[in-house]
């Protein structure tokens, strides 16, 4: 114990340093998963959570019996799913072009194009696809209609929002998300190249037996991250484009809670899909990452 005090007071800067993000997921982070009991309660403002009576399983009851649980979940997956499928891929195979690049402008150019999107704000970029994709006036459907498509409302069509909010996302985030895999592949060894260069190995070689099992790690680790969320589906962006007429397809747990639970003052209720979403999350992480371990080595923990 001695011991350890003395090493703490040697690098005092370093524990003052990591001090405040500490602090910070106190606070933020598990302080509040005391308010997780209210799932548990008939939450009244008044009497406050000590004070409002139990009433256990009572709000899950209500979710698992709810005519909009199966539509939730369904859409909820549905669109996880797919922005897993079609918005993981796409950095890796990126970096690996960015990669081969040997022009430096050009790359350098390429690299901040991509990148831009993932800076522009949520409500500006729903804005942009609103508005591109509105009939008559947007450039989709002025462009659509030049070939004699006839015009058609895409925000309203229930089975295009999906493809909408997953490929609007892909485009807004490729770029950024690409940086680590771009990183990785910095690390890898020029003498891998200079040997596979001597062997007569073709570009599309070097990929496939230096820059791809340099990937396979960090590949792992973040398709876990990935797939430990499949539950979290954002609000913000499908709140913004969600609409009367495509409803039907873009409710999901997350704007279902905030419309029940805030807007609706059911809290306990909110809480208890909340709760849900959570552990659901928690279990995929924990089966996925035992997985991972077991399958290739590569995990979490």
């Amino acid at each position: 114990m001695v011991q350890t005090w003395i090493k703490m007071r040697r690098s005092w800067e370093l524990y003052l340093l990591v001090l405040l993000p500490v602090l910070y997921l106190i606070i933020f982070q598990y302080i509040p998963m005391f308010g997780v009991i209210i799932a548990f309660k008939d939450f009244n403002i008044i009497k406050g959570i000590l004070g409002s009576p139990w009433v256990g399983f009572k709000h899950f009851n209500e979710l698992f019996h709810s005519p909009n649980f199966q539509l939730l979940l369904k859409n909820t997956l549905l669109i996880s799913l797919y922005s897993l499928l079609a918005g993981f891929p796409v950095p890796i195979l990126l970096a690996l072009a960015l990669n081969e690049i040997r022009m430096g402008l050009f790359k350098r150019s390429v690299q901040m194009i991509t990148y831009a999107p993932h800076f522009i704000s949520t409500v500006v970029m729903v804005s942009i696809t609103i508005l591109m994709l509105s009939p008559h006036v947007g450039v989709v459907d002025k462009l659509l209609s030049s070939l004699g498509w006839s015009s058609t409302n895409f925000m309203g069509e229930p089975k295009l929002f999906k493809s909408i909010y997953v490929w609007s996302g892909v485009w807004q985030e490729m770029g950024y998300a690409s940086i680590i895999y771009i990183a990785a592949l910095s690390s890898v060894d020029p003498s891998l190249y200079e040997a596979a260069r001597m062997d007569g190995a073709s570009r599309f070689k070097k990929i496939i037996h230096i820059d791809l099992p340099s990937l396979l790690p960090i590949t792992i680790t973040m398709l876990i991250l990935s797939l430990g969320n499949v539950m979290g589906v954002g609000f913000e962006k499908i709140y913004l484009m969600q609409n009367s007429l495509n409803v039907s397809t873009s409710e999901v747990i997350s704007t279902y809670v905030y419309k029940v639970g805030l807007l609706g003052a059911n809290f306990s209720f909110s809480s208890a899909v909340g709760l849900f979403n959570s552990v659901i999350n928690l279990i995929l992480l924990v089966t996925v990452n035992a997985i991972s371990r077991k399958v290739s080595q590569n995990s979490l923990w």
